[in-house]
């Protein structure tokens, strides 16, 4: 009977312990927390210099597959690897957009990958496909 009585007791003591413990005047709470604002005004700041650089915004999904859909169509082993080709065409128009040289050359090594293989006639058509599409506006 004691050793209950004990027991109880001390579950008692921690569990009143614990409680002290986490009281909302604690300190810690007490401490800055990052504003929301300065993370999206450095979002914003990374996207202008982006921007500046020639680099178009990651599409959406529906932009996605309109890219997709037009570079399947100047070069259809390209698209195999679907993040790789809209990274290759993001970069892509970074040239194209600050009046790059060779721009097929460009092209043919920016979407050459893995088993993929893409020659400069293919990066012309392109090259075409991503001026028609409006892709690389910023």
């Amino acid at each position: 009977m004691n050793h209950r009585t004990t027991t109880v007791g001390l579950l008692l003591t921690t569990a009143l312990a614990l409680t002290a413990c986490s009281s909302s005047d604690d300190k810690a709470d007490d401490k800055p927390k990052a504003k929301p604002s300065a993370a999206a005004s450095e979002q914003t700041q990374k996207d202008d210099v982006a921007r500046s650089a020639g680099l178009p915004p990651k599409p959406d999904a529906a932009e996605q597959a309109k890219l997709i859909r037009a570079l399947q169509a100047a070069a259809p082993d390209v698209v195999r690897y679907e993040d790789k080709a809209v990274n290759a065409a993001r970069n892509q128009c970074m040239a194209i957009n600050k009046d790059g040289q060779r721009l097929n050359w460009l092209a043919s090594q920016r979407f050459t990958y893995k088993d993929v293989k893409t020659t400069e006639e293919q990066g012309a058509k392109i090259n075409d496909v991503l001026k028609a599409t409006g892709f690389c506006k910023v």
